[in-house]
């Protein structure tokens, strides 16, 4: 039988890190928590996410928890909760996604976790495929292909996120090449298991591949049409990559990140746009026969002492508190410089770096993470964004905007900084602005054009009232890239007003909504959160004192910025139509 958590049980694309102690080798710390934890008086079940705060700050709940450890256990799982009306959701064992997709309505609902369905199911080297259970992790399936001599050819930067929710959230690496570089578009085939009737046991399996239209709905599903068992991969050969990291001023940006995309198979930029540059990823396969054994082992995915981290986000609080903007640009410039002569952990033979190019197999350059799989150590050190320490606590807003217009947004960002020139070296302290290319999906929730997605982490207090230094800049390009532009929200990131309205940007919007309703025609996998982003229940902002500030809402009253503190809702600079906080005063930040 499945293993069942009651209420009294202990039942958890990764960011930069601003450490400006990056060259700091730990090897071993602790690794994150459940993100499901049951209290010892009964009284409830509780999920959060890997960072310990969702969007709104709120406490998602559950009766209990679910741990399957096999297809048929997860079976009788569901069929229980369906007899019953309960509602369910999916829970993964890092809970690596923002939104609230992992909690259910109100406090009497199940948490499925695929923490123990974890398994490599089988590897078909003639056919080149991988079959896996939903909570194999995607170092798991790196390794299993490895194995066979086959590789997963695009995928995420990260390797703590499962195949479950990859799938649930479209995540993906970076190319314009192939199918694109989401992990869904090399899905063949798949087994979910949803609510069913009484001829069908309650829970129905139902096994899609490439010739049922339902897998278009089911490759990203934001995980409201069952729980998806098992998934099989389409691989290629294991092949080696050429990396070199080049700088250069982003004067000519705006053009040249619609050639470069075309020119290498793996290309990405960083993109710092307070220091007027960018550094470009020049990446493209190699013979196999190529000399080189590199490792890209990410500086900002180790684990790091966590007195570092604390003193290095006491140093960000202060400025924020004292408007030092001066403070951080110097600080953005060491991070950068530091990163850069690091060569962002990349090494020629997993030991030292020596010079561009590093050339290695896919397996050892494709993705890292390594702060997760070390011993405990009483968080001496520990994952940068632990919660549990004094850590990283960052906003993240992450849209995909068309490449037909993105010069233009790219243009618009950069009179923005010419207006403000300091304003975004607080988002240059994780790193920048990652730019990673993503082809138009088949996926009836993918990307709905070939485009280029933008990563942008940056401060966030743990006061929900307190604005942050140059607020109004960073929500004019977040409320520009989604409505002037028409940008696409990362499922698994943002703050709640880019979900507002966005279900509408997607053709095959209404295809989706009648698979949910066939497959799960209770809404016992819907919440709230996700109805109000599918558009069938209301809006998702949350209109409220200091609501902007947040990204809950766009703000449309001084109250919803901080008017004490000189926060008053105002157009944008640009961008008239973006209604931002902007902090008012006879002299403007120095």
């Amino acid at each position: 039988m499945a293993i069942l958590c009651s209420k009294n049980t202990i039942c958890r694309h990764l960011f930069r890190s601003k450490c400006l102690f990056l060259l700091v080798f730990i090897v071993s710390c602790s690794p994150p928590e459940d993100p499901i934890k049951c209290s010892s008086n009964k009284s409830t079940c509780t999920i959060t996410n890997s960072y310990g705060m969702f969007p709104d700050r709120s406490v998602c709940k559950a009766a209990n928890v679910s741990y399957p450890t096999s297809e048929q256990e997860l079976i009788s799982v569901v069929s229980m909760a369906t007899i019953a009306k309960r509602k369910m959701k999916v829970a993964t064992r890092f809970s690596h996604s923002i939104p609230k997709l992992v909690c259910p309505d109100g406090e009497d609902g199940l948490l499925i976790s695929t923490k123990y369905l974890n398994k490599i199911l089988r590897v078909d080297a003639q056919a080149m495929t991988i079959t896996v259970e939903s909570g194999v992790t995607l170092r798991q399936i790196i390794e299993g292909a490895t194995k066979a001599a086959l590789a997963l050819p695009y995928t995420p930067y990260w390797w703590g996120l499962t195949i479950g929710g990859l799938m649930g959230t479209g995540a993906h690496g970076s190319t314009l090449f192939s199918n694109g570089s989401s992990v869904h578009d090399y899905v063949v085939e798949l087994r979910i298991v949803s609510p069913g009737s009484a001829e069908d046991g309650y829970a129905k399996v139902r096994v899609l591949n490439e010739t049922h239209q339902d897998l278009l709905a089911a490759k990203v599903s934001l995980g409201v049409l069952g729980v998806i068992s098992q998934v099989t991969l389409k691989l290629q050969p294991l092949f080696k990559r050429s990396i070199t990291y080049q700088m250069k001023g982003d004067l000519d940006l705006a053009d040249e990140a619609l050639r470069f995309g075309r020119q290498h198979e793996f290309a990405d930029i960083n993109w710092y746009p307070s220091q007027r540059k960018a550094i470009y990823r020049i990446d493209d396969r190699v013979s196999s026969n190529t000399s080189g054994n590199g490792l890209y082992d990410y500086t900002p995915f180790r684990s790091t002492l966590t007195a570092t981290l604390a003193i290095i986000r006491t140093t960000e609080e202060n400025q924020e508190s004292t408007n030092d903007a001066n403070g951080k640009c110097i600080g953005a410039m060491l991070v950068t410089s530091t990163l850069r002569n690091s060569a962002f952990g990349l090494t020629n033979n997993g030991i030292l770096f020596t010079g561009y190019p590093v050339i290695g197999f896919q397996n050892r350059l494709q993705s890292s993470g390594t702060c997760l799989d070390s011993p405990q150590d009483k968080l001496i050190t520990a994952c940068s964004w632990d919660s549990r320490i004094k850590g990283e606590f960052f906003h993240q807003t992450t849209f995909t905007i068309g490449l037909s217009v993105v010069k233009n947004f790219i243009e618009d960002v950069q009179k923005l900084v010419a207006l403000e020139p300091k304003s975004l070296c607080g988002l240059e302290l994780y790193n920048g602005i990652l730019m990673r290319y993503v082809k138009a999906s088949s996926a009836y929730l993918g990307k709905q054009e070939d485009s280029i997605d933008f990563d942008i982490s940056y401060y966030r207090s743990k006061d929900p009232m307190t604005p942050r230094l140059y607020e109004d800049i960073l929500e004019e390009i977040e409320q520009m890239a989604v409505f002037k532009y028409g940008g696409l929200p990362h499922w698994g990131k943002n703050r709640n007003l880019v979900f507002e309205g966005v279900i509408k940007k997607y053709k095959n919007a209404g295809k989706f909504i009648k698979i949910k309703e066939k497959y799960d025609s209770l809404g016992l996998f819907s919440s709230e959160w996700t109805d109000q982003v599918l558009g069938l229940k209301g809006g998702v902002n949350i209109v409220k004192d200091g609501c902007a500030l947040e990204g809950l809402c766009i703000c449309s009253q001084d109250i919803h910025c901080a008017p004490s503190k000189g926060y008053l809702c105002r157009p944008g600079k640009i961008y008239p139509d973006a209604r931002v906080c902007t902090r008012i005063s006879s002299k403007r930040l120095i």
